[in-house]
């Protein structure tokens, strides 16, 4: 990767100044600030939040780290020229359609208060612009070729624990869909048997009257809501459903990826002597 010269951006607090350099191998870029902020902004690339197996985003946190991979060294935090407390971090910047920034970690103290007005648009504006300024390096499809090599294994990992939950929990969803079904036919079958009963006695019981009437879990209720309920727990199986079938394909579309970084080696053959 090559260098990018120095990045002037103008904040709320003061022109900053960011020098980028090639980080962790070319895999990073990290920016050293001065100015109005000191400290290290880290820029790596990452999955779309919505498309897990499409490395189109960045992810831009405070430090010389990428804050969702480890710790990130205290040191390196960014803090205002003026001031000694740090501060963490981080956004995603999408190239999709919509909004191009969203928030990952919010911006907070590193004692956990939030930051004033004027010092929290000091912070965006710095990790808005050293991932503006890291989009638009010509070397870009490395450092996103970069972060699917690097994450496809977990993501992987991951995605096949979700599918597994997904498949269990769509199942219960459907059972529970059918038991509610049964009970409403049941208590509505039920019903129609008593209030015949009611109709046809000479002198009817109030008792009749009593099982017949609506209140809460009474035969009426019961039949009034489960197919209701049953309603419900279908849509959340079919919810889980769709899920199911769109993480499958993206595990399918990032095993695909990875054959193509990875090809195998064609086996070799040697003729008889």
């Amino acid at each position: 990767m090559t260098s990018s010269p120095e990045l002037t951006i103008p904040t709320p607090s003061g022109p900053v100044f960011a020098t980028a350099q090639d980080h962790q191998d070319g895999r990073a870029v990290l920016y050293t600030l001065r100015g109005a902020v000191r400290g290290q902004v880290c820029v790596t690339g990452t999955h779309d939040r919505y498309h897990w197996d499409q490395f189109t985003a960045l992810r831009v946190s405070f430090g010389s780290c990428d804050v969702m991979a480890e710790l990130t060294p205290q040191e390196s935090l960014p803090h205002l020229r003026s001031a000694t407390t740090r501060y963490v971090g981080s956004v995603i910047r999408s190239t999709g359609e919509g909004e191009p920034y969203q928030s990952v970690q919010s911006l907070e103290s590193t004692a956990g208060r939030e930051p004033s007005e004027k010092t929290a648009q000091t912070l965006t504006a710095v990790l808005h612009a050293c991932g503006e300024d890291t989009a638009r390096r010509p070397d870009l499809p490395r450092l996103l070729d970069a972060a699917r090599e690097r994450d496809t294994p977990a993501l992987l990992r991951f995605l096949t624990s979700v599918l597994a939950e997904q498949e269990r929990d769509a199942a219960r969803y459907e059972r529970e869909a059918a038991e509610h079904l049964r009970d409403g036919r049941a208590a509505a079958a039920l019903w129609w048997a008593l209030a015949r009963q009611l109709t046809a006695a000479f002198a009817p019981l109030p008792v009749l009257a009593w099982w017949l009437a609506d209140y809460p879990r009474s035969l009426a209720r019961r039949a009034l809501v489960a197919p209701d309920w049953a309603r419900i727990c279908q849509q959340a199986a079919e919810s889980q459903r769709q899920d199911h079938a769109r993480f499958t394909a993206e595990v399918a579309s990032l095993r695909a990826q990875q054959r193509t970084r990875h090809p195998r080696p064609k086996a070799t053959t040697t003729g008889r002597r």
